[in-house]
């Protein structure tokens, strides 16, 4: 580690797109309520973030001011999303903010695509990654990433988007190894990965609409 990171408290950054834009692959699934389904998903990650034990504050990237005011309600910190900027970009400039307001914590940026997200997986996730200066969590299939974390004053720098398992093992971030942890790993964008978060048990927020589209 570069400095000391006071009590293991990590700040997250979740990056979440205008609910026009998000979930596209569920919408044959969705159909109209494509959006609606995006925010709950959203807000799940956000809630369960939020009531982590070691998490100082929560800060949201996003320009979608119905997003901005529903994770308001739950307890996350806005930040205003450049624009054009792209996904990592986003998160560099979210981890900024954070960064500013909390120096000696931890910088981690966390998918917005976890449902079933619990806090005390995650709480296991963070408390693993005290241990290295950069660190990752693989998503359940194995090819891109969920969590990826750095601690007080090193360097930001995530590789979100694609094969960024790999590219973040380039990048000499550690890979972590931590067992019972599913609700991390498993992001959602089609379907099927929606069947399995369901399986994992979704938060309030995604089983109310699912139960509106009969589910």
């Amino acid at each position: 580690m570069t400095t000391d990171q006071a009590g293991g408290e990590w700040t997250l950054v979740v990056p979440v797109k205008r609910l026009s834009a998000g979930k596209s692959r569920l919408a044959g699934f969705a159909g109209e309520h494509r959006g609606e389904l995006a925010l709950a998903v959203a807000c799940d990650t956000v809630q369960a973030a939020v009531s982590c034990p070691s998490v100082v504050a929560v800060f949201v990237v996003t320009d979608d001011p119905l997003v901005a005011r529903r994770v308001t309600d739950l307890g996350a910190r806005v930040v205003p999303d450049p624009p054009e900027a792209g996904l990592n970009p986003a998160l560099v400039h979210g981890a900024a903010h954070a960064t500013a307001l909390f120096p000696r914590a931890g910088t981690c940026a966390l998918s917005a695509d976890l449902p079933a997200l619990r806090p005390g997986e995650l709480e296991r996730v963070l408390g693993a990654a005290v241990a290295h200066e950069r660190s990752f969590l693989p998503d359940t299939p194995g090819v891109g990433t969920t969590l990826y974390a750095t601690a007080p004053g090193a360097v930001f720098a995530p590789g979100f988007e694609g094969e960024s398992r790999r590219r973040h093992r380039e990048l000499g971030a550690v890979e972590l190894a931590v067992e019972e942890v599913a609700s991390v790993r498993r992001d959602v964008d089609t379907p099927a990965d929606l069947a399995e978060a369901v399986a994992l048990g979704v938060g309030p927020h995604t089983a109310k609409v699912l139960a509106r589209l009969g589910l």
